[in-house]
């Protein structure tokens, strides 16, 4: 028989529900510790985080410092500045992990998936194959590496990069 192990799931399954009215995305650069985080990247209005429980290893999200949850709620100067944090995610994750395609979007509202109330997009590097039937068939994705190892490896990355491309 073989096992499949994915530690991580368990964090995500015993993890405490927040009750309404905080916002994981205001509280994340408010740490003080990017790392324990899993800040990657900070601009002067956004930045870039590992999603905790990403759909693809090296999923990132950018993220407004300004809480909002939809784009027209953004200035026009705070929705550069997000943009450009995408296009500097999508860079550092090219650098990085050299993959073939992205998935970039947003979920806007609950109806669209948006879960957590506050405007983020998605940045999801994609290979050849790298959907299977683990995800159909067995209701698990398998990423093969950890969040930590793959904070450590963007960050690296990013030091070749110029901030802001």
């Amino acid at each position: 028989m073989e096992h499949l192990h994915a530690y991580w799931r368990m964090e995500y399954i015993e993890a405490p529900r927040k009750d309404s009215g905080g916002d994981l995305f205001a509280e994340l650069p408010a740490m003080g510790d990017d790392a324990a985080a899993l800040i990657v990247h900070r601009s002067p209005l956004s930045y870039l985080v590992l999603n905790r429980f990403p759909y693809n290893a090296g999923h990132l999200l950018a993220v407004p410092f300004r809480a909002a949850t939809d784009l027209t709620e953004l200035t026009a100067v705070e929705r550069a500045d997000l943009m450009d944090e995408i296009v500097y995610g999508k860079e550092l994750l090219k650098a990085a992990l050299a993959p073939q395609s992205f998935n970039i979007g947003f979920n806007l509202g609950p109806a669209a998936g948006g879960s957590i109330p506050h405007l983020h997009a998605h940045i999801v590097p994609r290979w050849p194959g790298d959907t299977n039937f683990m995800p159909v068939i067995g209701g698990t994705r398998v990423l093969p590496q950890s969040l930590e190892a793959m904070y450590h490896r963007l960050t690296e990355a990013a030091r070749t990069l110029p901030p802001h491309l």
